[in-house]
């Protein structure tokens, strides 16, 4: 027998260490080939280290939350037929894909955070095709470990699932989301525990969750937003009725063919039209070096909520597109988002960013900036209300727009114009087709 050391990789660009997100072994497990380890997190990507051996788990080289320098012992596995003591470190290349991105300290990562918005570790459901019951690979026994992805036992958690219960269809005996919608289609779910009888007493019972991986990317970089900007935000009222109808006839006509329009496009559209007007709000600001850059590009950040926090993929030259290319665009990268497969390319460099919480918007927000930009647009949901036109009372379908702008370097004047401008593109439609 020999004892096969797995280092931190070096992971590239600069990066001397690394956050441990989550162990998927523990001492004493057998693990083959290949087989996922751990998680861990840069300051641009969550990286999957897999076993380049099969073998036993001896030891664990930290804990969840610890940060790692590069080329410190991450594991260590005893194998059968190895040659030396001490294996080479894993490479990049033998690492997974991306599975949870989060951006630099100048990406677009946790903008915008707003209360409403749900913990990493109890992501919403989401639907899929249920599969037919696989039937190459047999369920775990109990003393096994599963092997399954942070986004996968997160569901599985909020389902009242026992890992160890799913039959597995993965690489390596990995349980991946679409074993969890078999599952649940053959009735796996537990019940949710029955609460107390009345009259039975109360619990004051204590849950503590350790704040790691992209939640703490997200802590600390509102932290750091908050902290480093003052933030001015303006609230305007927008009647959306004519540009609400322009979409609705654009759908009916061309959606089948290229996609449909959301709303958000043409918001996309109206902010980069008012940001030629304005172009103090479509920069980023270097407070350390006192050097704001303004950009002739437009390359719009969209806040996304997804299972493992809020991230804000960038349509980038969104000047140069049209209203379908946009929204196509906007689809793609919130599906990459959301599945973790979008790459810190597409998580960072954004120079203005929107943000909604659809119909869960409310009346008012106040976004936090997406530092290092100057300006957030936040977007509240649309609601019919009586207003008085051409001396009449009508219904018409009013929206807020709640935003946010770094007072160091934009104006409160200057902030209430681009907004004002933002409305009449929207509030006059056949302005948004105007150059």
């Amino acid at each position: 027998m020999a004892v096969h050391v797995i280092r931190v990789p070096d992971l590239g660009e600069g990066i001397a260490e690394v956050e441990l997100v989550v162990w998927h072994v523990a001492a004493g497990d057998p693990v083959v080939e290949d087989q996922g380890l751990a998680d861990v997190m840069t300051d641009k990507a969550s990286v999957e280290i897999p076993s380049p051996v099969a073998g036993t788990v001896l030891a664990l080289g930290g804990e969840v939350g610890q940060m790692l320098a590069v080329g410190s012992e991450l594991i260590r596995i005893e194998v059968a037929d190895e040659a030396g003591a001490t294996a080479k470190p894993a490479t990049p290349a033998a690492a997974a894909a991306p599975s949870a991105p989060v951006a630099a300290p100048s990406a677009s990562v946790g903008a915008a955070r707003t209360p409403s918005a749900a913990p990493a570790t109890a992501p919403t459901p989401t639907t899929a095709p249920v599969p037919p019951p696989p039937a190459a690979t047999p369920a775990r026994s109990s003393a096994s470990r599963p092997i399954a992805s942070p986004a996968v036992r997160a569901r599985a958690w909020e389902l009242g699932i026992d890992l160890r219960d799913v039959t597995a269809t993965g690489t390596a005996g990995r349980i991946v989301q679409a074993d969890l919608d078999a599952h649940v289609a053959r009735g796996g779910a537990r019940a949710k525990p029955a609460s107390s009888p009345r009259g039975t007493g109360t619990s004051d019972a204590t849950h503590d969750i350790k704040i790691v991986g992209l939640r703490r990317r997200i802590a600390q970089k509102m932290q750091e937003s908050k902290r480093r900007i003052p933030h001015y935000t303006y609230v305007e009222e927008v009647d959306v009725t004519e540009i609400e109808a322009l979409r609705a006839r654009l759908n009916e006509k061309w959606g089948a063919e290229r996609g449909r329009l959301t709303l958000l496009t043409f918001l996309v559209r109206a902010v980069v039209l008012a940001a030629r007007e304005f172009p103090m709000v479509n920069a980023r600001f270097d407070d350390e070096a006192g050097v704001l850059t303004r950009h002739d590009a437009v390359h719009v950040g969209i806040a996304t909520q997804t299972p493992a926090g809020l991230v804000v993929p960038v349509v980038r030259d969104a000047q140069a597109n049209d209203l379908w290319s946009n929204a196509a665009e906007i689809a793609r990268l919130a599906d990459a988002a959301r599945s973790g497969k979008a790459v810190r390319a597409e998580l960072s460099g954004s120079t203005i960013t929107i943000t909604s919480l659809g119909k869960l918007g409310g009346i008012v927000t106040t976004p936090v900036i997406n530092h290092p930009e100057v300006a957030i647009v936040g977007v509240n949901k649309i609601a019919a209300r009586p207003v008085v036109k051409d001396g009449a009372v009508v219904v018409r379908q009013l929206m807020n727009l709640s935003s946010s702008f770094d007072h160091r370097v934009v104006d409160g004047a200057d902030a209430a114009a681009f907004i004002q401008a933002v409305r009449r593109h929207v509030e006059q439609p056949a302005m948004l087709f105007v150059e």
